[in-house]
């Protein structure tokens, strides 16, 4: 959300949307208790997925392009792959990797995998190059299960990538095999790891966040139970990739929770949205803002209203689209949330606020900040100090005992996260990296991601990583990476301010395909200014927020140019660039 959505929620918000709730009341105190959940007790994935097949095996557990699996169908399809990967030596503890898309054999061997105790390591099948083996190299897994269609992505890897196993070489060795549940799923204790989440943090090359089976636990009652509430017969479409949390988590522990259905999508289609929607009787979907804009961009049709969905799950939903989206699709509840992957604390618009990304119980604080460096101010006693209501500034969450930070699996960056002493000797708090508005009773709302990450259709782009690659070209002596805003779009566009070797020419379609060799499509910069010099400093931090400041402002010292897609590459700027990226449209040639 960004910054123009309510400043202040009022008591009279919550009230009025009270007996809305008490419908879900029953619903929401069966799964209350999984709040007191303590890191020894025996909790977990598996175990919540495996009670839910036991408990309902008839009832309609995944649906996939016109394959359906009940919940006892799943649990046993999940069992069979879990007995071959114990044979092939996967233990408690250990991680495999996968690099799949979406598809049911990708959903069953993440639960077969945490069945066994093991963590599984869910790489982002965009990701290419020397990115992917770094992704790669900080899972340290005993196996690799890789899907054929991600051939691409494994042909980019500088080297051969040890302990592979086929996608399809599991499910055809898993047929010949026992359906019975494994018994270690029983034991497995909720602060043990379930997941390792990729992100790119606030600098550098991904990082691999730790989701435990703690976390996971409280997402499921916190988020599903509390917050978005499905019933038994409802069924939540997911098209975004299952190496992302909202799907992992937020809609597949909201399913479990409700024993209702999850529609798996393959990819999201603007086009094909409502379609598949429709088609697979779905009653919710989970989105990400730019889904949701970019559905709206669509000229009107018979299907915006020919489906039964009653609400909509998600993050990152623009206020000023909040009403458009809602009325134009007949949606009647969005259900807004703010969370990251290695975050220990979340909100949840339980109360169905408009234009608010909810509630959060946990202890929190709003802070003032420095626009230079992006971190927490602290007053002359080296005391944080909290915005008014109403006001914008740092979130930091408590980390405590019963919302701890599992961090990342590098020490240090967990470290660099971490606020010590922000208002008493001996507190500690984990910087999100996120500008929010505090809207009083515990509401907040999203305005905008600090450091040197910005968020683009979704994904989080570490600019370190995207000058790294624009630094390949022999043409460039300097790349200084930064996010634009762009009017009518989700997030910032990628921009990189660029010196040029002396005597080198710009070459826009050679560059072009360098960067889309070494990026994920959605982190190639979409403008690039070339410059005489870059100002130094010892972070480019000074400069870098001018730069910001001026975007892609045209002036007669530099030279702006856009890019026209992988085909073409980089060329001159145009006035109307800005409003065809943000309509969808094709660039010019």
């Amino acid at each position: 959300m960004s910054s123009d959505g309510r400043s202040t929620v009022r008591l009279f918000d919550l009230a009025k949307h009270l007996p809305a709730m008490a419908l879900d009341g029953p619903g929401m105190l069966r799964n209350a208790p999984g709040l007191l959940v303590k890191p020894d007790d025996r909790s977990s994935v598996g175990r919540y997925f495996q009670r839910a097949a036991h408990k309902y095996p008839n009832r309609p557990f995944l649906r996939f392009e016109g394959t359906v699996y009940s919940y006892g169908e799943a649990n046993a399809e999940v069992n069979k792959y879990a007995r071959v990967l114990d044979r092939r030596g996967v233990r408690r503890g250990h991680v495999v990797g996968v690099l799949m898309t979406n598809r049911p054999e990708t959903l069953f061997v993440v639960l077969a995998s945490v069945k066994l105790g093991a963590t599984v390591g869910l790489l982002n099948h965009h990701q290419r190059d020397q990115v992917l083996a770094h992704s790669i190299g900080l899972l340290q897994s005993v196996l690799n299960v890789v899907g054929e269609e991600c051939k691409e992505a494994l042909d980019s890897l500088p080297g051969p990538l040890p302990n592979v196993l086929s996608s399809s070489d599991l499910h055809a060795a898993a047929q010949g095999e026992e359906d019975t549940d494994p018994p270690i799923c029983a034991d497995i204790r909720a602060k043990e790891r379930a997941f390792l989440i990729f992100t790119s943090g606030t600098t550098g090359l991904p990082k691999a966040s730790v989701m435990s089976h703690l976390r996971w636990t409280k997402s499921m009652v916190g988020l599903g139970g509390l917050g978005i509430r499905l019933r038994t017969n409802d069924t939540l479409y997911c098209c975004l990739p299952l190496y992302h949390n909202n799907a992992l988590t937020v809609a597949l522990s909201s399913v479990l929770c409700s024993g209702a259905t999850l529609a798996l999508g393959r990819q999201f289609s603007v086009s094909r949205f409502w379609d598949e929607v429709i088609r697979e009787e779905a009653t919710a979907f989970i989105y990400i803002g730019e889904l949701c804009r970019y559905l709206l961009t669509q000229d009107p049709k018979p299907t915006d209203r020919q489906h039964k969905v009653r609400l909509a799950v998600g993050n990152g939903l623009r206020p000023e689209l909040w009403d458009a989206f809602k009325q134009r699709f007949g949606i009647r509840r969005i259900v807004e949330f703010y969370g990251a992957s290695e975050a220990n604390i979340a909100f949840v618009n339980a109360f169905s606020v408009d234009r608010t990304a909810g509630f959060g119980p946990l202890p929190y604080a709003v802070v003032e900040y420095d626009e230079e460096t992006g971190k927490a101010k602290r007053d002359s006693k080296g005391r944080l100090r909290k915005v008014r209501t109403g006001g914008v500034g740092l979130l930091l969450s408590k980390v405590t005992g019963r919302s701890p930070f599992d961090g990342y699996t590098d020490k240090a960056a967990s470290e660099a996260k971490l606020v010590r002493d922000g208002f008493t000797d001996g507190d500690v708090w984990f910087d999100t990296g996120d500008l929010v508005r505090d809207q009083g009773w515990h509401h907040i709302a999203f305005v905008d991601r600090l450091g040197d990450t910005f968020r683009w259709k979704g994904e989080n782009v570490a600019t370190t990583e995207v000058e790294g690659a624009l630094t390949q070209s022999d043409a460039i002596d300097q790349a200084v990476v930064y996010g634009v805003d762009l009017p009518g779009a989700d997030g910032k566009a990628g921009m990189a301010a660029l010196t040029l070797h002396h005597d080198a020419v710009f070459d826009g379609r050679a560059l072009a395909a360098l960067v889309y060799q070494r990026l994920p499509a959605y982190a190639v910069p979409l403008f690039l200014r070339v410059v005489p010099e870059l100002e130094h400093t010892s972070t480019f931090k000074s400069r870098k927020v001018d730069l910001r400041k001026q975007g892609y402002s045209p002036d007669p010292h530099s030279t702006l140019y856009v890019l026209s897609g992988r085909a073409n590459g980089y060329i001159p700027a145009y006035s109307t660039y800005p409003e065809d990226v943000a309509a969808g449209r094709a660039p010019r040639n």
